[in-house]
């Protein structure tokens, strides 16, 4: 019986490690001769195959397989198939105990030799055990791959084919199998759209089963060549496939299809592929959701981008950050600072830290508009509390500008005084921002104090500042304190703005100081600034509509003439219309005086 143990030990190691076949199977077959010679009921032990039931196996080197010829079919010669029956083991076990023949098995006989090189262990290995291991391992099925088949499909894959490739495949008798087809799939320099050609052949055959290992190759290798037309047949054969096999699309062959239709701008083909894979009861993954609205919104499709982000949210799918903030600035791009502010709380309430560049974005696309700057305002303060202030001046500033602008001016103050404290530092522009919003709503004392504010900072007004208090004064009628700014700034400045200048010539225009403003329009050109249409334009109109004075009103379009600017038409007919007005007044009083 121990001699039947090790031939069964020989047997499973046999299985274990197939690749010393010949060695084991010699082996074993010797140790069966030895035990069939030894004891006359031999002729009653049943045989016992080294091949399980239903096992494939193929060799590049069909003589190793000798031995086998006379179990072999007429396809094992061919090098495709080799199948050899497993009998049964009933009957082994009522020789135990008996005595096999001499003790040349064990010592450096050929099957102790074999065990020793495919690294066999004894096992207490029952024939029940046995039996059920064959079965088991009978399950399996590999296929040969006839390498001379093989080359002539790829041969005739690489070529270039015209309407005949069916009909040569047809003629080669291929038998196929899953190993064979992704073979051909993953061989190079085979263009995509034969490869599809050449599974759609191949699923026509009925006794051929498309799997998703097929499918995934075909993908990855169609879709490495980003060839628009390509990837449109292959999502066309994936959509027949699927509707008849079971289950082939997966998300990882989605996903792969979405993110070429992407690179390509193909916008509402990946929409679709979106809207397929869940009409089909697939789950789309974090990825999924990202490559649609990538591909959507490199298209402008933002309207479609935020129904696949909306279900993005409600499956609590988000990407990773780095994905979720390139997302946020994609929706600001396209002027949807809303939608990318909802995604952006989704992932603040997932922890996910978002990259600072993606959040300064939104803070800024959401100060473009009145009704959103109060989101402006929250997600500043979510810098705020991460403490990171170093590169965040512009969303500060954003924020700052947009609250002046919707005159809600004490916010903004004390925004800029926690800048002062906090960081980051403001600068000029954040507090010019702040004056302008005191000046436009006349509240020129908080306008001051917040220039002298700038000045302990270390910063100094600038010409803006400057024309900013200017203009506010002016505008309220105040020119004497409008003066005192104006001689203040020329201290400080050698050169002003024109539209300083522009500022108080409108002030005393609107109280008819004609004379005042005619001394600053000479005064700017002593200053070194040149004026502008403007600056003639609201004189002109003034002297004419106001004063009557049309004759200073053509020596400023004269003197416009010279230096090279226009009047506007509707302002050169309105000095003629008030020239002829005079005339036929002095002509209306000359008759009356001779009546």
């Amino acid at each position: 019986m121990w001699r039947l143990g090790f031939a069964r030990q020989a047997f499973q190691n046999f299985n274990a490690s197939r690749t010393r076949i010949p060695k084991v199977t010699a082996a074993l077959s010797s140790s069966v001769a030895i035990v069939q010679s030894s004891h006359s009921f031999a002729r009653d032990f049943p045989q016992i195959s080294c091949l399980c039931k239903n096992h494939r196996f193929f060799s590049q080197h069909p003589a190793e397989y000798s031995h086998f010829e006379s179990q072999t079919t007429d396809s094992t010669k061919e090098g495709f198939i080799h199948e050899v029956p497993m009998h049964s083991s009933e009957g082994i076990d009522e020789y135990d105990g008996a005595q096999m023949g001499s003790n040349a098995l064990l010592d450096n006989g050929p099957l102790e030799e074999a065990l020793e090189e495919t690294g066999g262990v004894q096992m207490d290995i029952s024939a029940s055990d046995f039996d059920q291991q064959g079965e088991e391992e009978g399950k399996e099925e590999v296929y040969a791959i006839d390498p001379e088949k093989l080359e002539n499909v790829l041969s005739l894959l690489q070529s270039s084919l015209d309407g005949s490739l069916e009909s040569c495949l047809n003629d080669m008798g291929l038998i196929l199998h899953e190993e064979f087809v992704i073979k051909v799939i993953q061989t190079p320099l085979i263009a995509g759209d034969n490869l599809i050609r050449f599974l759609r052949w191949a699923w026509k055959d009925k006794s051929f089963e498309v799997t998703t290992a097929i499918v995934e190759s075909l993908v990855l290798t169609v879709c490495s060549a980003l060839k628009k037309k390509e990837i449109y047949s292959l999502w066309d054969l994936i959509k027949d496939i699927n509707e008849k096999e079971n289950e082939v699309l997966t998300v990882e062959i989605l996903n792969q299809l979405i993110a070429s239709f992407s690179k390509l701008g193909k916008g509402k083909a990946a929409f679709e592929a979106f809207n397929y894979f869940e009409e089909h009861g697939g789950v789309p993954n974090a990825d999924t959701y990202y490559f649609t609205v990538e591909a959507l919104c490199r298209r402008s499709f933002f309207d479609w981008a935020w129904s696949v982000s909306q279900n993005m949210l409600d499956a609590n799918s988000l990407p990773a950050c780095e994905k979720v903030g390139k997302i946020i600035s994609w929706f600001c791009k396209g002027k949807t600072a809303k939608a990318a502010h909802e995604i952006y709380i989704a992932a603040r309430e997932k922890k996910q830290h978002v990259p600072t560049s993606s959040i300064n974005f939104l803070i800024g696309q959401l100060s473009h508009e009145n009704e959103t700057v109060q989101l402006a305002l929250e997600t500043l303060e979510d810098i705020i509390i991460r403490e990171d202030k170093k590169h965040a001046i512009k969303p500060y500033s954003a924020v700052v500008k947009a609250l002046c602008r919707i005159k809600d001016v004490n916010r903004a103050k004390q925004l800029v005084l926690r800048m002062i404290t906090e960081g980051p530092p403001p600068g000029n522009a954040v507090f010019n921002y702040v004056i302008t919003g005191y000046s436009k709503i006349g509240e020129m004392d908080q306008a001051l104090e917040m220039m002298k504010l700038m000045e302990t900072r270390g910063l100094r007004p600038d010409v803006y500042t400057y024309t900013v208090l200017i203009s506010a004064y002016a505008n309220g009628g105040e020119m004497e304190e409008a003066q005192k700014v104006f001689a203040e700034a020329k201290k400080k400045y050698s050169e002003l703005s024109a539209v300083t200048y522009h500022a108080l010539i409108r002030g005393y225009c609107k109280l008819d100081q004609f004379d005042k403003a005619l001394e600053l329009l000479a005064e700017m050109k002593n200053f070194g600034v040149r004026p502008t249409a403007a600056e003639y334009e609201k004189l002109i109109q003034s002297l004419c509509l106001k004063a009557l004075d049309w004759q200073t009103a053509e020596k400023l379009l004269e003197e416009m003439k010279e230096n090279g600017l226009h009047l506007k038409g509707i302002t050169r007919a309105l000095i003629t219309a008030v020239k002829e007005m005079e005339k036929e007044g002095v002509e209306t009083e000359k008759v009356s005086l001779v009546a």
